[in-house]
């Protein structure tokens, strides 16, 4: 069933509107939507009800402290006064434990539907600043938002109905005094709303600076950076960096708060100001007879209650409401980036047999600037060799890898693969062909069977079997990336939690991390394997005792090195000199050395990293 909700939610290219924040709910929880609904628009008819019967009950008891009724009269009055006040109470706890539901059934449906959309996005809004900002608002908390959406919908009709309900009493009693707290009310709506909107807009211009302020935060606060941090002091520094960022963030903020804050409350006193010179004004009908001592209690009581939801429950409501409309405009944006087509598809596992890969005159720039990386790049790969791609940082080595796995398709030339353009190929495809282990891996707090799998086709935790998941599998290539000893020396061998967030677990040394990344890799039987720069925190001699270890491994499968450092290129069957965006030069080590160019230089002024 849930799925069946969750296929409903679809963000891509839709327009977001006011309508969604009753449609949303609907779709993840309809009954407890329903119910809600129903329940706050009936319980808006209670504060009239209770008037009435308050009135009716005063007016009665009068009459027969005078003799002019049975005691018996009362007891209608009574039970109906009884009756709203038991629906109230039991009404909060009934609302509040289907409040409850509907906030679970949003954040196990709709919360999926903005991730889902981001891991559908083309790479550049990744790598994109401003969509970046686009995105965290719009994924901070999504159900939240649509909660609160219908909420000061529901509370907006509710407080409407209870003061149409509760002024049409009051007009048929004074019908002066109902036109002048709508009179003064107006205004106090038209701020709220403008101040809703300009506060959403104050969080926009905030959330760039959050973002950085939330980074420094974690530097200060992170057990990853606990042992810098004692050890270079920059306590002081960094923490006053951070409220810099901080301050700026909540004095935005703040002054657009305070002023709409000041404005709304302005408008909410005349209002309550009114409603007592109302009151003071119906002790004249109540003298000469006009209105009854029973409908004037209950009508002073009605309306100061009253004034209180219009001054400041409806304004809040509808400031809020404002807000979130705002939030639907993000979502509408969001959902109009972008998408790779293909990017949610598992890797691929048919047989691949790799012959060749060709670079036809290839230039690529990112998108948003000038610089070409790459410029009339061509270069041709074969067979089952290993290939060292070298160059300064900044030579486009990296580039090369994003265009391999799809990432970028704005490119011009061509790209081959066995023949056949990379464009054709599908996202699903290249995931299976091309296993990359990056320079920035990642580290997950799991254990480490599960860390492996990850690389598999199974799920985390799918240990026991899956293709590249089973433990048999993961303990040959643990034997082949040297950690078979390590393992074994941990408290629960390869079910060991890996870091320091689950009792008992184990963090790993830097050497590990990394094999353990180029185990995840080797856990999918890939056709083709890059290592970009996974080394690079490694000194020269470590780097060149991985790349040895990948190099035999990988015997008999095509392999890239990417690295900016030489010592690992020598193990390559081929090297490919990359400078300014072209090949610069090509061949084996001894050839290129041979030379006396761009390669000779570099190895000779690294070489004494190696000796």
């Amino acid at each position: 069933m849930l799925k069946f909700f969750m296929a409903k939610i679809n963000l891509t290219n839709r327009v977001f509107g006011m309508r969604d924040f009753i449609t949303i709910p609907l779709v993840c929880a309809p009954f407890h939507t329903l119910y809600c609904g129903i329940n706050s628009l009936f319980a808006a008819f209670m504060p009239s009800a209770l008037i009435l019967a308050m009135a009716r009950f005063v007016d009665t008891a009068l009459l027969i402290f005078r003799g002019g009724a049975l005691w018996e009269t009362i007891y209608t009055p009574l039970i109906m006064i009884v009756a709203v006040i038991i629906y109230q109470n039991i009404n909060g706890a009934l609302s509040a434990f289907s409040g409850e539901r509907l906030n679970l059934g949003l954040a196990e449906s709709f919360r999926a539907a903005p991730v889902e959309k981001r891991a559908r996005l083309e790479y550049r809004h990744i790598e994109s600043n401003e969509s970046w900002d686009l995105i965290n608002r719009v994924c901070k908390d999504p159900a939240g938002r649509i909660r609160g959406g219908f909420q000061n919908l529901l509370g907006i009709a509710g407080l409407v109905i209870q003061a149409v309900s509760v002024l049409s009493i009051l007009f048929a009693q004074v019908w002066w005094a109902g036109i002048a707290i709508i009179a003064v009310s107006v205004p106090a709506f038209a701020v709220a709303l403008k101040g809703g909107k300009a506060s959403y807009e104050a969080d926009r211009e905030a959330e760039k600076f959050n973002r950085r302020a939330n980074y420094l935060n974690e530097i200060l606060m992170g057990r990853e950076n606990v042992e810098e941090r004692s050890l270079f002091g920059y306590t002081g520094a960094v923490k006053g960096k951070w409220s810099e960022k901080y301050e700026v963030a909540r004095k935005i903020r703040l002054r657009t708060r305070l002023k709409y804050f000041v404005r709304g409350k302005g408008t909410g006193i005349l209002v309550a100001l009114l409603s007592v010179v109302i009151a003071g004004i119906l002790i004249f009908p109540l003298s000469s007879g006009k209105i009854t001592a029973g409908m004037f209690i209950a009508l002073v009581t009605g309306i100061f209650n009253l004034v209180q939801q219009v001054s400041w429950g409806l304004p809040w409501n509808l400031m809020e409401l404002a807000s979130n409309r705002e939030y639907m405009k993000d979502l509408t944006a969001f959902g109009s980036l972008s998408e790779q087509e293909g990017a949610l598809d598992d890797p691929e596992s048919a047989a691949f047999r790799f012959e060749s890969l060709e670079f036809r005159s290839v230039s690529f720039k990112y998108p948003g600037t000038e610089r070409y990386i790459l410029k009339d790049f061509s270069l041709r790969l074969e067979g089952r060799r290993h290939y060292a791609v070298v160059g300064v940082n900044g030579a486009g080595k990296t580039t090369l890898t994003k265009l391999l796995t799809g990432l970028y398709g704005e490119y011009e030339g061509e790209i081959l693969l066995n023949g056949k353009s990379l464009r054709a190929y599908s996202q699903g495809e290249l995931k299976g062909i091309f296993a990359v282990v990056y320079q920035d891996f990642a580290r997950y707090f799991i254990s480490l069977a599960e860390n492996i799998a990850l690389g598999g086709k199974g799920l985390p935790g799918d240990t026991d079997g899956g293709e590249g998941g089973s433990k048999a599998r993961m303990g040959e290539i643990l034997k082949q990336i040297g950690l078979e000893e390590a393992v074994r020396e941990l408290p629960r061998g390869i079910d060991t939690d890996l870091g320091k967030i689950r009792e008992g677990g184990v963090d790993l040394s830097g050497g590990q991390w990394q094999r353990l990344a180029i185990a995840r890799a080797l856990c999918r039987p890939s056709a083709v394997y890059i290592l970009d720069e996974p080394t690079a925190a490694l000194d020269p001699v470590a780097e060149s005792e991985v790349y040895g270890m990948f190099g035999r491994i990988s015997v008999g499968r095509p392999a890239v090195f990417i690295t900016h450092r030489l010592g690992a290129a020598r193990l390559a069957d081929e090297i490919v000199v990359i400078d300014e965006g072209r090949v610069a030069e090509q061949g084996s080590h001894e050839e290129l050395m041979g030379r006396g160019g761009i390669y000779a230089e570099m190895f000779e002024s690294q070489r004494s990293w190696y000796q």
